[in-house]
This record gives structure tokens, sequence and C-alpha cells, in this order.
């Protein structure tokens, strides 16, 4: 499987990012994939090269490369709960710094990096994410209509909020399918109940679900979260929501 180490230009900076993509000497849909809050590490690597062997071209961006190449804070080879809180305690400065500002003008680089790539297609793409890279996924799709087929989140974080940017009332300008996938408690009945009538009075085709028995971060091979059956029910969902979205356009 070819993978790449790449810089990104964007107006702040270059993004350091890995993609993952299939050998076979032609241009494949792309997928831009939001890491975690934990970052661009080898367990999501893993991931973007599972996907890339399903036909597609995989980018996994760097969210933190204001402050560093990744990874940014110094992670274990398994994130434990005994070390998650100090962890996520280093993180929090970064992910609250990098705001709705910063991650749009990165969108715009990030799907424009895209169409410069030989192994990635012209045609739509998909924006995926994990924890509150799912936040990233819906606003990077609500910004991008015209681009973004499909978006996917799973154990998310930040979709619905107080703020008046909520990514749950942007839902309006969105044209791509949706799939959430939710660890049991990440969003409240109520909370759940307004995306889904936000995403009903948009017309958008979408689903989302409770994976019975998890916790937050459950497809995360690296963490205390992992949960192997609801990693393999996250790829039933995805797999098919990627090949209506990207391939039988």
């Amino acid at each position: 499987m070819p993978t790449k180490t790449l810089q990104i230009p964007t107006p702040d900076g270059r993004a350091d990012a890995f993609a993952a993509f299939p050998d076979h000497g032609r241009r494949h849909p792309a997928v831009l994939l939001y890491p975690d809050a934990f970052g661009v590490r080898p367990a999501l690597e893993q991931r973007a090269r599972e996907l890339a062997g399903h036909g597609y071209y995989v980018l996994v961006p760097n969210l933190y490369y204001r402050h560093g190449p990744a990874p940014v804070v110094e992670l274990p080879e398994h994130i434990g709960e005994e070390i998650r809180p100090a962890i996520i305690a280093a993180l929090m400065p970064l992910i609250e710094a990098h705001t709705t500002e910063r991650i749009l003008r990165d969108a715009d680089a990030y799907l424009g990096f895209l169409t410069t790539q030989p192994e990635a297609s012209a045609g739509p793409v998909a924006v995926i994410g994990y924890c509150v890279g799912a936040a990233l996924a819906m606003r990077t799709a609500t910004a991008h209509p015209d681009r973004v087929a499909a978006v996917a989140g799973f154990h998310p974080g930040f979709l619905v909020t107080q703020a008046p940017d909520s990514p749950h009332r942007l839902v309006p300008k969105l044209t791509a399918q949706v799939h959430l996938g939710l660890a049991e408690g990440d969003l409240s009945p109520s909370a759940i109940g307004e995306l889904n009538r936000a995403l009903d009075a948009a017309g958008v085709g979408h689903t989302i679900e409770i994976y019975p028995g998890t916790i937050h971060g459950f497809t995360m091979s690296d963490t205390d979260a992992f949960n192997p059956s609801a990693l393999r029910r996250h790829w039933d969902r995805l797999l098919p929501l990627l090949d209506r979205a990207l391939t039988n356009t």
C-alpha cells in the first residue's frame, strides 16, 4: 500500500499530513480523514491504509500543525485510562485554539490540495472524522457542499452546542449523505433529537446510530475504549456510504 508524508500549504503555514492510496496506477476517489483529539499516529495511519485498500485516496492532516509536527505531544503506544486525562489536558489548549475560522481555512487548503494529487480523482470527496474530527468533517461539508458528497462521524464531539455556529445549525447547507455512529453517552437524547430534526428539515439523507456497548473512542485500537465489534460495525456503515456517494455518482 503506497503511502506518503506530505506538507500541505495553508494560509497559516505548512500542515504535515499522511496519505495512503491503492497501488493501481490510476486516480481514486478522495477521502479527507480528520483524526480524533490525539491526532495523527500509527493507529490513524493504519486506519488510512485499511480504507485505501478499499479503493480510496485517504488524506489525514495534522490538526495541530501550527504547534509543530505530529505528534505534538508525546503519546504512548497505548493510551490507557490512567494517562488519558493528562494527555487530554495537554491537548485541550490546542483544541480550543482550533477555532472555526482556522478549521475553515484549513478545510479550504486540504480540499484544494487534493485536487493537485495525481492519485486522487477530481470528483466528489468524502470527509470523515473521529471524536473532535467529526465536527470538523461537518463544518467542511457545510462549507463545501459542491465538493463533499458524504460525511461520516464516529464517537463525535461538539456537534450540538449552544454556539450560534454549532455544526447542527449549519446542516441546511449540506448536500452530502451523512452517517453518525455514536457511543453510548456521546450525545444526550435531546441533542440527538435536535440533530435528527435539523437533518430531516434540511432533507439530508442520514443515519444516526448508537453503537451498543460502546464508550467514547470505540474505534481507536490504541486506547482502552477500543471495541472490535463496534469497529466492524463502523466499517459496515462507512464503506457502503462511500460507495454510494463516491463511486456510484
